[in-house]
Order: structure tokens, then C-alpha cells, then sequence
């Protein structure tokens, strides 16, 4: 008879290196506690690693560059997050202008607005992801660029946007269908709106 930690590594196994799983995925094979120690047991048994509390990975391992193993990114966990609470999430801050080229900078704490759960989760070495829970209005946008520039103009705010930050929306604007940035401009601030039309003259 296979114990549970047998049973949990090869379900991992099975599906390749690279992917996140969560103490729920195998919660089928008993009980979550049970399976929170089994999982507990194989990354002492550097089977699998532990990137935060109930959240695991089968690692990429980098042979060829001799890199070792390949964790996944901050996007990579908030979007596994996301699909497992079923919850939309939408950059916001800091994080958001890096999204557009607006900045450079790379966030050591990426934050997300969503539907679902607010919670700070570290991840290590002083990263981190939060959600932040937002009104549904905010993820009504059905353009993904929009609502992007929009909590990004938000993050600069009102009157401090310079003429080189709206050449370069401008730049993004050329590569998206007018049609699809105009059907979210009702749901835009009035201000944002302005420099949105103002890329079309």
C-alpha cells in the first residue's frame, strides 16, 4: 500500500517540474493535515520546495548554465493564487507602472487589487505579494491595457504626469484596436479619460 507522500509525489511528478501546487490539490489523498506534513516531509527530502506557508513547487532545474534551480516568479505564484481562489487579480501600484514601461523599477512587494481574499504573503529574501481587495467596478475593464494605464496614471496621480509618460501610453495605445480602449472610457476618471483622447488627436 503507497503511503500519502508516495501518493503526492508522484501526482507531482506526473504533471512535470515548473508547476505550484497548494496543500488543497491534495487534500484527495486525505486529510489537509496529513497532507500538509506529508508535503512538509518531502521538501525536507529536497523532493520539492516550500515557497510559503502551503504553497509548494517542483522546481526547474537549470543543467546546461549550471544555474540550479529556477523559481518562479512573484507573477507566476499570484496567478496560481488567483486561479485556485477563483479570484481576479489586476497590478496595482508600483507594480502596475512597471507593467507599461513606466518605470524601470521592480517592486520587492508586488501588489494586486482582487475580488477575492486581501492577505500579505512573503515569499522570502524580503519579496512578497499583496492583494488588496478593490471594488468590482475596478475589474470591469474588458481591456486589459486600459485598466493597466489607468491604475498606473493613478499611481503618479492628477497633474504630475509629463509629456514623456503620455507619449510613451501613446506609443502602447498604437498597438491596441481604438475600438477596444474606447469601449472602457466611461469607466475611466475624468482626467485619465482626457489624456486617453488626447493620444487620438
Amino acid at each position: 500500500m503507497q503511503s500519502l507522500d508516495d501518493k503526492i509525489i508522484q501526482s507531482i511528478k506526473k504533471c512535470g517540474r515548473g508547476k505550484i501546487y497548494f496543500t488543497s490539490d491534495f487534500v484527495r489523498y486525505g486529510e489537509s493535515k496529513s497532507a500538509n506534513k506529508a508535503l512538509e516531509r518531502l521538501v525536507k527530502s529536497n523532493d520539492i520546495i516550500r515557497i510559503a506557508r502551503g504553497i509548494y513547487y517542483y522546481p526547474k532545474i537549470d543543467k546546461k548554465l549550471g544555474l540550479g534551480v529556477l523559481y518562479p516568479s512573484l507573477e507566476s505564484i499570484a496567478e496560481a493564487i488567483a486561479k485556485r481562489d477563483k479570484a481576479k487579480i489586476i497590478p496595482a501600484g508600483a507594480y502596475a507602472l512597471n507593467r507599461i514601461g513606466l518605470s524601470t523599477q521592480v517592486p520587492m512587494n508586488i501588489v494586486y487589487q482582487t475580488d477575492g481574499s486581501p492577505r500579505k504573503i512573503r515569499i522570502g529574501n524580503g519579496k512578497g505579494i499583496q492583494f488588496i481587495r478593490t471594488a468590482p467596478k475596478k475589474l470591469a475593464y474588458k481591456n486589459e491595457l486600459n485598466l493597466l494605464i489607468v491604475l498606473a496614471l493613478k499611481e503618479i496621480t492628477e497633474g504630475k504626469v509629463t509629456d514623456e509618460q503620455i507619449a510613451h501610453i501613446k506609443k502602447l495605445l498604437t498597438n491596441e484596436p481604438k475600438e477596444r480602449i474606447m469601449q472602457d472610457l466611461q469607466l475611466m476618471p475624468s482626467w485619465i479619460r482626457s489624456i486617453i483622447m488626447k493620444c487620438y488627436e
